[in-house]
């Protein structure tokens, strides 16, 4: 949810002046006053119907002057004139009671955690003017006045980040004929925008709908609001045309439809009209064509969004006429053409300009080094090419840069000029350069506050320049994908703040040193709080979704991965214990896996594949809590795969290449004690062989058909659970097509009877054949598809792939677990389909995607989406599903793996716990826990740190 206050730039002038008037006309205050027994009455009425009342008690006390009481106001008359609690850690509901104080012109709730419906009283009564109830959790309908209720002289009504519902009738306007703002943002309002809305309320000037659930099309009715001044409807479900009566509504300053479902072109005569606008937001719809040339008519216009849309075309000359212009965010559109055609010297005021994902051709225009007051540069992802020019030095205010994946030449003249760009924090230039060479400068000036560097996949030859090293504030070094050679220098322990190492893909050679071992802020988790924390000007993207906002929001990354390191790893490696991914792979690495890795305890991802290590797996490596991707395929170790720990969720794949490895995972299992005794008799070699050969297709033999066993009888034991229900909650329905030789069982809710079942078919059909685009997750031990049923319905299948066995073990232990805990918080398993050597796990779908997705992988102001409140409920959603599975099921089950991607929201940001792909039984009476789950809803980790970083 977004944050939205009355208080914002764009409708300051209305609502700070009337406020202003209401203090200084309506708020008199008499040291002297005594409020009347009825008004003290309805004061405590109000207490009284708090649960938390935030210390008012103290105050609000029998005997004493209620004019008196914290947060009260009265005039001269003694008559209660405010009441002003916000920000007092309320909870509880709002009595009616308030709506009995007959002088009452100001109330004001917002920031506490109020609940329950808003009281009609306050709605409909004959003095409120300004009634604030904002960042509650105020929830159910808006109350409705009566066909033949007065017009009330509420002027301004601000409900937003709450939990209201339903939709925005005509009549729940009537006698709101004085309303002149409202803000009903960040709520769950549904159905349509009202029609008429501007003609039951003529004087309306601002209206905030941001963030809920409308759809259809905009109305052509808001055209009539003569005196708007903001509009916001960004975030909804609204589809169609912009329609053309808006364009008539031409006091608007600020106009924001952002992240909808908007089509069509933006004509030149219709924007002309609202040339009083500040703000256009239209970015995240389906718009396309040109940006119309009347831009230039919008000389007040000071933020441009258009970006996310389709729109293409070459930038008007007329966008220069727009002087007064802060930021322009053009990014992901389809915009081609020389950007020389704009003359960005008119544009003094610009601090932004995001062309990120275009096909803008040429070279950088000179204009825009004229943008002087510039903190934020970014023109990845296009065609553009040439040498950069010295006058990007008179961008004194730059913070942030990127250039990358275009066609810039000459790195060493642009990284001597870009040091003239004193206050540079990012700089993110890969993906040019193409077969240059790294500069061999041994210092460089001016790069004294930079802290992320991204000068990969270029690919450069050369060495690991020193001059990096004189980047003391350096936090994030990414130099991967280039042709490096030699060996990772001594100098970089004097990155004291580097916590993020990107050098894969490249020649580098040499043993890895241990000077590594000894970067700061890998060592140690409490050097994060000597870490800049300010936010980047434009977010910095790991992948096409993946973005973060702040520096040490990056994981703590060390990847080395694809190159020509030999020797052994470290002993040292156990120091680094604050990181999160450690990637050795794909080098000529020797010697034992050392025991001090398994002193990481933080770490989430471990790649030590393809190198030539050897001696057992060490068996602490089990003690890895965290652990969600390992991978030592194709070495030479040998020996048992330690086992009944966190090794035994991963698949086989994990320790392939491995010939002398073995494991009940594994085909080669291990050999029984007596073994060794037989292998040392060589008296009669060719009876031994007969007898092993024997016995070791006799055993296989008998462990498959065992196996089959085993799982037949589990399946029927699945079964017959699910038909038993759980306290007849849920009914379980078991049936075979006799066609296609399909088992399904769906738990189904009471009384929705045969309609919900669904046969192997219906499956095939919702998901498009498994098609790749219905992707939505994926992990270890499959993927999982959004699948959307004839009814509308949609759900989500994971597909379980792998080894048989592997697949066997955990399709029982989600069926096991998931369908006896059931919860309101965690994820809902709603049936299992067994087909061939398929099996399907099938699941609600989560309409809002896991907090991670909110957090990391949006492109929008996620900082501001979640407003307290709903980060309130995700935060208590997610803690009573851990409670339940760690106090009340039975057995109790340990998840071990609470992150921001295993917790799914649905369409109305109700938390859910998922994936228990590393989460542990805890049974009586035995003194170990056992592994019962496996599997990943998410990315899988090993993706980590594989991606370089992307404009």
């Amino acid at each position: 949810m977004k944050t939205h206050h009355f208080s914002s730039r764009g409708h300051s002038r209305i609502l700070h002046i009337p406020s202003l008037a209401l203090v200084l006309l309506l708020c008199l205050v008499s040291s002297t006053s005594s409020c009347t027994e009825q008004e003290k009455a309805s004061l405590l009425q109000l207490l009284a119907g708090l649960s938390q009342d935030g210390g008012l008690a103290v105050s609000w006390q029998h005997g004493t002057d209620c004019c008196q009481w914290e947060g009260i106001t009265c005039r001269q008359d003694t008559t209660i004139t405010d009441v002003l609690l916000a920000s007092k850690g309320l909870e509880g509901h709002v009595s009616e009671s308030l709506g009995n104080l007959t002088g009452l012109r100001h109330l004001n709730l917002s920031h506490n955690s109020l609940s329950g419906g808003l009281p009609l009283e306050l709605v409909s009564s004959s003095s409120i003017l300004v009634l604030d109830i904002s960042y509650n959790q105020f929830n159910g309908t808006l109350p409705e006045l009566s066909a033949s209720t007065p017009a009330r002289p509420l002027k301004v009504l601000n409900i937003s980040s709450n939990f209201f519902t339903g939709q925005f009738t005509s009549t729940k306007w009537k006698g709101m004929e004085n309303l002149v703002a409202l803000n009903a943002s960040n709520n769950r309002f549904t159905g349509q925008v009202p029609t008429h809305f501007c003609n039951t309320s003529p004087d309306i000037s601002v209206l905030d709908l941001s963030f809920n659930r409308f759809s259809g099309s905009l109305p052509q009715g808001l055209g009539d609001c003569s005196k708007m001044i903001e509009l916001r409807a960004g975030y909804n479900d609204l589809s169609g045309t912009i329609p053309d009566e808006l364009f008539n509504a031409t006091s608007l300053e600020y106009l924001s439809l952002s992240n909808n479902h908007l089509h069509g072109v933006l004509e030149d005569a219709h924007i002309f009209n609202l040339r009083n606008l500040s703000t256009l937001d239209l970015g995240g719809n389906n718009l396309s064509g040109k940006v119309p040339d009347s831009i230039g008519q919008l000389k007040k216009l000071q933020e441009l969004h258009l970006n996310n849309n389709n729109m293409s075309g070459e930038l008007p000359s007329a966008v220069s006429n727009c002087i007064n212009l802060i930021i322009i965010d053009l990014k992901s559109n389809n915009f081609s053409g020389e950007l020389a055609n704009v003359n960005f010297s008119n544009l003094h005021n610009l601090k932004t300009l995001d062309l990120l994902y275009n096909n803008f051709t040429g070279k950088v225009p000179e204009s825009i080094y004229s943008c002087s007051n510039m903190t934020a540069l970014r023109l990845s992802g296009n065609k553009l090419h040439g040498q950069l020019s010295p006058r990007i030095g008179d961008l004194k205010y730059l913070t942030f840069l990127s250039l990358g994946k275009n066609s810039f030449k000459n790195i060493t003249n642009a990284l001597h000029i870009l040091q003239s760009c004193r206050n540079l924090t990012t700089l993110l230039i890969g993906q040019n350069f193409i077969g240059e060479h790294m500069p061999e400068l041994e210092k460089v000036e001016g790069f004294e506050k930079l802290q992320v560097l991204d000068i990969g996949g270029c690919p450069l030859f050369g060495k690991m320049p020193l001059w990096i090293s004189n980047l003391a504030n350096l936090e994030v070094l990414v130099l991967s994908n280039n042709k490096l050679t030699g060996s990772i220098p001594a100098w970089i322990k004097a990155l004291k703040h580097l916590f993020y190492l990107d050098v894969r893909n490249n020649t580098l050679t040499g043993e890895i040193p241990t000077i590594l071992m000894d970067m700061p802020t890998l060592m140690s988790e409490n050097k994060e709080a000597h870490l800049d924390p300010r936010l980047f000007e434009l977010p910095v993207y790991k992948s096409p979704s993946l973005q973060y906002r702040i520096p040490i929001a990056f994981p703590k990354v060390l990847d080395l991965s694809n190159n020509k390191f030999t020797g052994e790893i470290p002993l040292e490696i156990g120091q680094l214990k604050a990181v999160l991914s450690l990637n050795f792979s794909f080098n000529y690495l020797t010697g034992r896996i050392p025991q001090s890795i398994c002193n990481l305890t933080n770490l989430l991802v471990l790649d030590l594949s393809s190198n030539n290590l050897t001696g057992a797996i060490p068996g602490a490596l089990n003690s890895l809590n965290f652990l969600s991707g390992f991978n030592i395929s194709n070495n030479d170790l040998e020996g048992p795969i330690p086992s009944g720990g966190q090794l035994n969720t991963f698949p086989n794949s994990s320790f392939d290449g491995n010939p002398k490895l073995c494991g009940s995972m594994l085909t080669h299992k291990c050999a029984s004690a007596s073994t060794p005794l037989v292998s040392q008799n060589q008296r009669n070699k060719k009876v031994i062989f007969a007898i092993t050969f024997s016995v070791f297709f006799g055993g296989i033999a008998i462990v498959l058909l065992l196996g089959c066993l085993f799982v037949s009888i589990r399946m029927k034991g699945v079964t017959a659970t699910s038909q038993r229900g759980n306290n007849g909650d849920v009914d379980a329905s078991s049936f075979y097509s006799s066609s296609e030789k399909t088992l399904v069982v769906m738990w189904m809710p009471q009384g929705n009877g045969e309609d919900n079942k669904i046969n192997f078919s219906d499956i095939l059909k919702a998901t498009n054949n498994f098609d790749k685009e219905n992707i939505i997750g994926c992990g270890g031990y499959g993927l999982v598809y959004k699948a959307e049923l004839p009814d509308g319905s949609k759900l989500a299948i994971k597909k379980l792939h792998d080894e048989m066995c592997l697949m066997e073990r955990e399709f029982r232990a989600e069926v096991d677990a998931l369908s006896m805990t059931q919860h309101q918080n965690l994820v809902p398993l709603w049936g299992y389909c067994i087909q061939g050597n398929s099996r399907l796990l099938i699941y609600s779908y989560m309409e809002n995607g896991s907090l991670d997705d909110w957090l990391h992988n949006r492109d929008d102001d996620v900082s501001s989406c979640f407003d307290w409140p709903t980060r309130l409920k995700i935060a208590q959603g997610a803690s009573l599903g851990l409670s339940y599975i760690h106090d009340v099921c039975k057995p109790q089950i340990v998840h071990r793996d609470i992150k921001s991607s295993n917790i799914l929201l649905d369409k109305e940001f109700k938390a859910y716990v998922a994936d228990f792909g590393l989460a542990r039984l805890i049974v009586p009476n035995r003194t170990h826990v056992t592994t019962e789950l496996v599997g990943l809803w998410v990315t899988s980790p090993l993706s980590m740190g594989k991606h370089g970083l992307l404009p």
